[in-house]
């Protein structure tokens, strides 16, 4: 299941739309939110096919090495460590990423040049330098390398950034979840187990759709209901001065202690604070706090906010 908080971002970003735009079809946008959530994984997928992109292009210069006019003695001995990493060799290998490759449409054709001049930028790192130099790699050796090679090199590579910026206007929060997934696949790879897991795919997105489906629709249900109570509590601004940044996860908020009754308040008002330090003003996190702490125990005590099992916890 994806973090909650990312589905909260997804959520969010589609009810700015929605209340940003006149007579848009929320419908439409629920649709474009789940095709976004689907995109996170075929970044997920691409992600990770770079691996075998980065090990073609390592085996391609250890062939070119050998086929000089005149190639010295390293040259003719190229040590094969990074190409036969036992890691990179199951990422690289992997017929159920190369299955899902497929089915989503995910390749690196016609990049080359990009993929090139990321391999040359890791080829020539002190971290790549070291690793070669070792008389024996060890599994966590390997490891370490390709999160090395991942992390520093590919996560940061600003031309990567620009071919995902052109494909999505949410492509910052996506590449962190993403990389996040990827980060999380090469600590679990085990060589011995054969191929990937891939556990984020294989997911039952059952319970996650219905989290963002009933949050984004309740949210609109409840909207004007929520603005109206939030304006009463915050005496001193009229409605129309509130961030609408801040308006709107607030009402997210109150809608998902009303209707989720598994999650505890705390974590809700805890998230939210959480999102609105990343997409509102640095004021925020005091105003939504105070206000959502007021209308959480009114809530409460009125019965709209009811708890059970693990969503009773206020610690």
């Amino acid at each position: 299941m994806l973090n909650r908080r990312y589905l909260r971002i997804k959520v969010y970003q589609s009810l700015y739309a929605y209340w940003q735009s006149d007579g848009t079809s929320a419908s439409r946008i629920e649709k474009e939110l789940f095709l976004s959530i689907e995109r996170t994984f075929d970044l997920y997928v691409g992600l990770l096919m770079l691996f075998g992109e980065m090990r073609r292009l390592a085996e391609q210069r250890i062939e070119e090495r050998l086929k000089k006019h005149l190639p010295t003695a390293d040259d003719l001995n190229a040590s094969r460590r990074f190409v036969d990493n036992a890691v990179l060799v199951t990422l690289s290998e992997s017929p159920r990423l190369q299955a899902e490759a497929d089915k989503r449409r995910v390749s690196w054709v016609g990049h080359n040049e990009m993929l090139s001049k990321l391999y040359k930028q890791f080829e020539t790192s002190e971290a790549y330098k070291a690793y070669m130099a070792l008389p024996v790699a060890s599994l966590k050796q390997d490891q370490a390398i390709i999160l090395d090679l991942f992390l520093e090199h590919i996560a940061n590579y600003e031309q990567l950034h620009d071919h995902y910026e052109a494909k999505s206007i949410y492509w910052l929060e996506d590449l962190d979840l993403a990389c996040t997934l990827v980060k999380r696949t090469i600590e679990e790879v085990r060589p011995s187990e054969g191929d990937l897991s891939l556990s984020d795919l294989r997911r039952d997105p059952a319970e996650e759709n219905a989290f963002v489906s009933n949050l984004y629709r309740r949210s609109i249900d409840q909207g004007e209901e929520h603005e109206a109570a939030i304006a009463v509590k915050a005496s001193n601004w009229e409605s129309d001065r509130i961030a609408v940044t801040d308006m709107i996860l607030m009402k997210m908020a109150l809608t998902e202690a009303r209707e989720f009754p598994e999650i505890p308040v705390k974590v809700t008002l805890n998230e939210y604070i959480e999102v609105a330090k990343a997409y509102s003003t640095p004021k925020s996190k005091n105003f939504i706090n105070g206000i959502l702490d007021k209308l959480f125990a009114e809530m409460k005590e009125s019965g709209q906010i009811r708890k059970v099992g693990r969503g009773l916890l206020e610690s």
